[in-house]
């Protein structure tokens, strides 16, 4: 079984919208986007090398919209998502240009390619998307960066109609511009008692 992991750039009330730039993603009338631009340290881009290694990767159709004619032109800082596979969810795009595509339809789509032979399946922005696999308890890991910033608006990494689930700390860092880095993987169900007892 392959492994779904969530890779996230988030702030203190859990803005994930448009980490890396003014124009990446003005939806909803964002303005702050690329709000982690001035927080990049040596640790940083030590750990971020190692996560943009080749992979395979499951994307929202807005996040796919975005990236498309972007990555293929910045093959030099990032090549692994131009040779890794990326499986995009969508109901209306059945094809692009930007090689190693493949376009899925479903839930059952996801929870298939979950249960087939290969390298993990890393996800990136994608929202919705990652909303959608929480809630159907499909997320394996949660690689996180939460970023000293608080944005008060935009798309969240976290909302209600998540299957309760409990993750163990595995990996963290705190760089020296406060960014935490925390890696979290599936542990089980919650539990629950009273505190003191």
């Amino acid at each position: 079984m392959r492994r779904i992991i969530v890779l996230s750039m988030i702030t203190l009330d859990g803005v994930m919208q448009a980490p890396g730039g003014p124009q990446e993603d003005t939806s909803g009338g964002f303005k702050y986007g690329g709000w982690t631009a001035s927080y990049g340290d040596e640790l940083f881009g030590k750990i971020m090398k190692e996560e943009l290694k080749p992979a395979d990767y499951l994307l929202g159709r807005k996040t796919f919209e975005i990236w498309a004619p972007y990555w293929p032109q910045h093959a030099d800082f990032w090549p692994g998502i131009n040779d890794g596979t990326k499986y995009v969810l969508s109901q209306t795009m059945e094809k692009s240009d930007w090689k190693n595509t493949v376009f899925i339809k479903s839930l059952a789509d996801i929870e298939k390619l979950r249960n087939s032979e290969g390298v993990d399946i890393q996800v990136w922005g994608s929202s919705k998307l990652i909303q959608l696999l929480l809630k159907h308890d499909l997320v394996d890991e949660l690689r996180l960066k939460i970023y000293p910033v608080i944005l008060g608006e935009g798309k969240k990494l976290f909302e209600n109609g998540a299957t309760p689930a409990a993750f163990t700390l595995t990996e963290s860092h705190v760089t020296s511009k406060g960014v935490i880095i925390a890696n979290y993987t599936r542990a089980g169900n919650v539990k629950t008692g009273t505190v003191g007892a």
